[in-house]
C-alpha cells in the first residue's frame, strides 16, 4: 500500500450504520468509496438479469470478474450504478440482501471479487466499507473500524428506513432475518465476519449518526490521515 495514500476500513455486520457513515466520512475527506458489501449485491442482481443461478458458482465468479460499478456520492448519498444504471434501490431490499449473503459465501466468487475491491484504492484516499475490508482485502490499512449494534437495535433501524421508503415490513420478521444474516456470516469458512485483531469496534447502539462521524474524524487526524476537520 501506498505511504501517502490513506485507507480507513469500516467492517461490521448489517444495520450498524456502515454505509451511511462510509458516505458521510468519503463526502467530507473527498476520498473514493468502496462499498464492497454493494458488490455482491450487484453480483447477485446482474445474476438475476443475466438469467444465471446463484448456486452456479462458476458463471457467478465470472460474472464477477467482470462488473461495470461505480460508487458516486453527492450530498452524503452514494449511488450505485450497474453497467451504468442506478440500481441503488433495486439492490437495497431484504430479499437482494438475502442473495447478496448467498453469494458471498461462494469462495470464487469472492476471490474474482477481491482484485476488484482493491482496485478502488487510488489517491486521494479511501474509505473501504464491507464485512472483511480490514481482515481480508486491506489488512495493511493504518486505520480499521468495526462498527457494531445490537440485533434489536439493527432491525429497528431497517424498519425506519423501509417505513420511511413506504414498504411495509414486520420489525419480527426483519430481526430474524438480521439474526439469520449474522449466523450465516460469521460461520462461513470463507473470511467469516470479525473484527481485525487491530480495529477500534466501536458499538453504536445509542449513538447518533454525527456522533460516530465526528468520532471517525478525530482517530483520522490523531493518525495523521486527514487534517481538514
Amino acid at each position: 500500500m501506498a505511504a501517502d495514500i490513506p485507507i480507513l476500513t469500516i467492517d461490521g455486520p448489517g444495520g450498524a450504520g456502515k454505509g451511511t457513515i462510509s458516505n458521510l466520512i468519503a463526502e467530507r475527506t473527498g476520498w473514493h468509496l468502496l462499498d464492497s458489501g454493494a458488490l455482491y449485491r450487484l453480483t447477485a442482481h446482474a445474476a438475476l438479469k443475466h438469467a444465471i443461478a446463484l448456486d452456479n458458482e462458476a458463471s457467478l465468479a465470472q460474472l464477477a470478474a467482470r462488473l461495470d460499478v461505480a460508487f458516486p456520492v453527492t450530498d452524503g448519498q452514494s449511488q450505485t450504478l450497474l453497467e451504468g444504471e442506478d440500481v441503488s434501490r433495486a439492490i437495497r431490499t431484504e430479499q437482494a440482501g438475502e442473495r447478496a449473503s448467498r453469494v458471498a459465501a461462494l469462495p470464487s466468487v469472492r476471490q474474482a471479487l477481491l482484485q476488484r475491491q482493491r482496485d478502488f484504492y487510488q489517491a486521494p484516499g479511501l474509505v473501504a466499507d464491507g464485512r472483511d475490508m480490514g481482515t481480508v482485502v486491506f489488512t495493511e490499512a493504518p486505520l480499521k473500524i468495526f462498527l457494531t449494534a445490537s440485533a434489536d437495535e439493527r432491525a429497528r433501524r431497517r424498519h425506519l428506513q423501509l417505513q420511511e421508503a413506504g414498504v411495509d415490513a414486520s420489525l419480527s420478521s426483519l430481526l430474524k432475518e438480521i439474526q439469520a444474516r449474522d449466523a450465516r456470516d460469521t460461520q462461513r469458512s470463507v473470511a467469516p465476519l470479525k473484527p481485525a485483531d487491530d480495529a477500534i469496534v466501536l458499538d453504536t447502539t445509542r449513538l447518533s449518526i454525527p456522533e460516530v462521524v465526528d468520532r471517525l474524524t478525530e482517530l483520522l487526524a490523531q493518525r495523521g490521515m486527514y487534517s481538514g476537520i
